[in-house]
């Protein structure tokens, strides 16, 4: 005999869900503003070489001015009174050592002869002095500037946005238990049914 109630059962149908916990992050604008100020500049100077000739002296050694002049003349008589006094100091030296019978006023008159043709022969060289010459270097100088850039940054802070996780459970299906009756059809009286066979009892 077959059984005449099939049972089944419908278990529970659950979704679930799961968005992970992320970090994001705003990245800031940044801008850049450049700017130029002045114009290139270049300055050159230069300075020829400088000769400096001095012939003050060489020049007094020819043609004297007044005041070297005078200075000359004054040192010539100077020169002239150290010279007289040197002649006259040998005339006295031979006066003092003159001998008995010696010609001493002929030695005396024949110095100054002696002396103005020494005097009257002198060679001199002009000029005696020298040009004094200086000099200064050549000079150049450079000066060069370039323009400006200045650059201006303006950045904007980045920001960070913790975005929290999330779970979702759902119910896609709810439990159920599905009773199925699998028998034939139930006659009653029992002998309406089309296949009824009497059952036989032996007494």
């Amino acid at each position: 005999m077959y059984p005449l109630i099939e049972i089944k059962t419908v278990p529970i149908e659950i979704e679930m869900k799961i968005k992970d916990a992320r970090l994001e992050y705003s990245r800031g604008t940044a801008e850049m503003e450049i700017s130029r100020s002045g114009s290139g500049e270049m300055n050159i100077k230069s300075r020829p070489i400088r000769l400096k000739m001095d012939t003050f002296e060489a020049r007094n050694s020819v043609s004297p001015t007044p005041i070297r002049s005078i200075v000359q003349a004054a040192q010539r008589g100077k020169q002239a009174a150290y010279e007289a006094t040197a002649t006259y100091a040998r005339q006295g030296e031979l006066l003092l050592n003159a001998h008995i019978g010696e010609n001493v006023l002929a030695k005396i008159a024949a110095q100054p002869v002696q002396e103005d043709i020494k005097m009257e022969f002198g060679l001199d060289f002009l000029p005696k002095g020298g040009v004094n010459i200086d000099w200064e270097p050549a000079e150049m100088q450079i000066r060069y500037e370039m323009d400006k850039l200045n650059f201006d940054w303006k950045i904007e802070d980045a920001s960070f946005e913790f975005v929290p996780g999330d779970i979702e459970i759902s119910v896609a299906q709810q439990p159920d238990v599905i009773i199925k009756y699998v028998g034939g059809a139930l006659y009653v009286p029992p002998s309406a049914d089309p296949n009824y066979k009497p059952v036989d009892i032996e007494a």
